[in-house]
């Protein structure tokens, strides 16, 4: 059963935006350790977690269907794994800590130049169907950033600071 802490008697959750995502192994195992119900949000497809602290939640088929729920659903003192910037947006807008699958954290800071980027690079590429980003592969120092990153993040929200 979760534990309670955070804000105002609310449970700390772990939200996983999880399609796409490298890093839910890694996630299960923190949420294990600091025995927080963990939301793996997803449209389907992904094997069940035997875990009784790990919940799946299958929206419908579409266009960014589970960012819609986990942005409905998360709060303060809960933490969102995502990659995606305007979800990550949202998280911070409704007081959840963010965490990319890189362990880079996203805070109210950072997230305007973000999603400036974000939309600039999505001008850049309908302008021009042939320039392709080449982001980086996902390499093991980012798993154990990842690992550190979201140990802290959930010690924050259990100490109310997420």
């Amino acid at each position: 059963m979760p534990k309670r802490w955070g804000f105002e008697g609310r449970v700390t959750r772990l939200y996983i935006d999880a399609d796409a995502c490298p890093v839910k192994d890694e996630a299960e195992r923190v949420a294990t350790r600091h025995g927080v119900e963990m939301l793996v949000v997803h449209n389907g497809g992904l094997r069940p977690s035997r875990n009784p602290l790990v919940r799946h939640v299958i929206v419908e088929e579409g266009p960014d269907m589970a960012d819609r729920w986990i942005a409905a659903e998360c709060g303060p003192g809960d933490v969102v794994v995502t990659g995606d910037i305007p979800l990550a947006d949202a998280c911070l807008k409704a007081g959840a800590a963010v965490i990319q699958h890189n362990g880079e954290a996203l805070t109210p800071a950072n997230i305007g130049p973000r999603l400036a980027t974000r939309d600039l690079m999505n001008d850049i590429r309908a302008a021009d169907p042939f320039h392709q980003g080449r982001g980086k592969g996902f390499a093991k120092a980012d798993r154990s950033r990842f690992l550190s990153a979201l140990d802290a993040a959930l010690v924050a929200a259990r100490k109310g600071r997420a």
